[in-house]
C-alpha cells in the first residue's frame, strides 16, 4: 500500500512511524486509518526493528476523529463501521507490538488521538500538549481502544471522568495521572523523544521484546503461571548474543554493543 496519509520509514533500527495530515489536525479519516493499520502490520512483521517512534506533523498530535468528514455523511453509521475497523485493527497490531512504542505529542490529542497515545509505552509530551476523550461531546461514545487503556493506567474513577466530562488535561495533568511518561518544552519534543527511542533501537531487541511481553501479560496471568513464563524468558534470552555482550560488557566496565542478536 502507498501511504499518503501516514509515513514510515525506518533508520538505524528505529521505525518513524508519522501521521501526516497536518492541514487538518491529524484528524482520522478512513484512509488515514486504513493506512495506519497496514503500517502497525508491517512494523509487527519486521524483525529488524528494535523501537517504533510514533509522531505527527503539524501543530497537533491528533485531534481525534474527522468530524467535518462525518458531517457530510447522509448515512454515518455505514462510514464509521469501516472507519472504526481500520483504526482498531491499527491499534490493536500498534499495542501489540514486541519492541517498545514510544509516542511524542504535540498540542491536542483528543478523541482517538488519546487513544494513540494511551497505546505507547512511552508518552513524551510538550508542555503545551493537551488531552481529552471528546467523544460524548459530539454525541459518540469512545473508540480507539480508550475504554480498554484508560482504566488500566488511570484507575476506573478517573476514566470515568474522562470520559463522561470531557475533561481537558494539561500536559503535567497528564504525567500525575500516568498518561503522560515525560514532560518537555514544546521546542526541544522530536529530540526528546529521539533521545529515548534511538537508544531502545539499538538495545537488546530480544530481551526488550521479552520484557514488555512478560509486563503485559502479567495484567491478566496468575502469580504462578507468570513466574514459569519469566523462568521460561530469561533461559531463552541467556542463549542470544546480546545477552553474552551484555554480561560481557558489564564485567569489562565497558557500554555494551547489542546487535539484535
Amino acid at each position: 500500500m502507498d501511504y499518503s496519509q501516514i509515513k514510515l520509514e525506518v533508520r538505524d533500527r528505529l521505525a518513524h512511524l508519522t501521521l501526516a495530515r497536518p492541514d487538518h489536525g491529524n484528524a482520522i479519516a478512513l484512509e488515514l486509518a486504513e493506512e495506519l493499520a497496514d503500517a502497525a502490520g508491517r512494523l509487527a512483521e519486521e524483525r529488524e526493528v528494535g523501537a517504533v517512534l510514533l509522531a505527527a506533523e503539524g501543530a497537533n498530535f491528533c485531534v481525534g476523529g474527522d468530524v467535518k468528514t462525518f458531517a457530510t455523511r447522509e448515512r454515518l453509521p455505514e462510514y464509521l463501521r469501516p472507519l472504526a475497523t481500520a483504526l482498531h485493527i491499527g491499534v490493536s497490531r500498534l499495542a501489540r507490538l514486541d519492541v517498545p512504542l514510544i509516542a511524542a505529542v504535540q498540542g491536542a490529542a483528543a478523541g482517538a488521538g488519546m487513544s494513540l497515545a494511551c497505546a505507547a509505552d512511552f508518552v513524551i509530551a510538550a508542555d503545551t500538549a493537551r488531552f481529552t476523550m471528546a467523544y460524548t461531546k459530539i454525541g459518540l461514545s469512545p473508540d480507539g481502544g480508550s475504554s480498554y487503556f484508560l482504566s488500566r493506567i488511570v484507575g476506573m474513577r478517573r476514566a470515568l471522568e474522562l470520559v463522561i466530562t470531557n475533561r481537558v488535561l494539561t500536559a503535567e495533568e497528564a504525567r500525575d495521572w500516568g498518561i503522560v511518561t515525560r514532560v518537555v518544552p514544546a521546542a526541544e519534543l522530536a529530540r526528546a523523544a529521539r533521545e529515548i527511542a534511538a537508544p531502545l533501537a539499538a538495545g537488546a531487541t530480544g530481551a526488550l521484546r521479552a520484557a514488555k511481553r512478560l509486563v503485559r501479560d502479567g495484567w491478566s496471568e496468575s502469580l504462578e503461571t507468570q513466574l514459569e513464563q519469566e523462568t521460561r524468558a530469561i533461559v531463552e534470552a541467556s542463549r542470544s548474543a546480546d545477552a553474552r555482550e551484555g554480561i560481557a560488557a558489564f564485567g569489562e566496565r565497558r557500554p555494551p554493543r547489542f546487535r539484535g542478536e
